[in-house]
């Protein structure tokens, strides 16, 4: 993937004083799969983002070979926010891709409304993690397939969808993380999933 190419808001929206109520997304997947970039273009203010350069320190550490031209990574997390209405507010948050990080995956889906995988089809065992930590806190997730410039293989969502396991329940969408809208098309698709799984559950009261 190359450059940024994110559709970047004309303005930054402060955050109203009426807002009241906040929602929490995570962004989670393999170390380079674009989830720091997701957060970017999607997010209405200047996201938090604590990437650092990578150094001869992580040499035999990370796994960096899928990703060679990247030079950094994030060691904490990616914050950035989205006002749904003047009343609530959704919050982003992406967590690192590294192995030696994952520990801090399940602080972070503490109090989470649903989350984002994303997959690079070059890489789809860096997804399995992920899934599993999610399935695990029974966390409502979609798929987004994020497709990059150099990616040949275009394989299909179903061929995907089966490569990972994933039931069919779970929805899937491909995705351009650099892109504003196509990564508000895959928030679009996680709030249409959770709020499905609310009137289901509903009519089993």
């Amino acid at each position: 993937m190359g450059s940024a190419t994110s559709e970047l808001p004309s303005h930054r929206t402060p955050l109203n004083d009426t807002a009241e109520t906040g929602l929490k997304i995570v962004v989670v997947g393999g170390f380079g799969v674009g989830k720091t970039t997701l957060v970017r273009s999607v997010s209405e203010i200047r996201p938090l983002n604590t990437e650092e350069v990578m150094t001869q320190a992580g040499v035999g550490v990370d796994e960096t070979s899928a990703v060679a031209s990247k030079t950094t990574t994030t060691v904490a997390f990616d914050f950035g926010r989205i006002s749904l209405n003047e009343r609530m507010v959704l919050y982003l948050f992406g967590a690192p891709g590294q192995e030696r990080f994952w520990f801090l995956w399940d602080r972070l889906f503490s109090g989470t409304l649903g989350a984002v995988v994303l997959v690079d089809t070059r890489r789809m065992d860096d997804s399995w993690y992920a899934i599993d930590r999610l399935e695990h806190h029974r966390t409502p997730f979609v798929v987004a397939v994020n497709r990059f410039d150099d990616d040949t293989a275009r394989y299909s969502l179903d061929e995907i969808r089966q490569a990972l396991a994933l039931p069919a329940h779970v929805p899937m969408v491909d995705c351009d993380a650099r892109v504003r809208q196509s990564g508000k098309d895959v928030l679009i698709t996680l709030v249409d999933h959770l709020h499905a799984m609310a009137i289901a559950e509903e009519a089993t009261l």
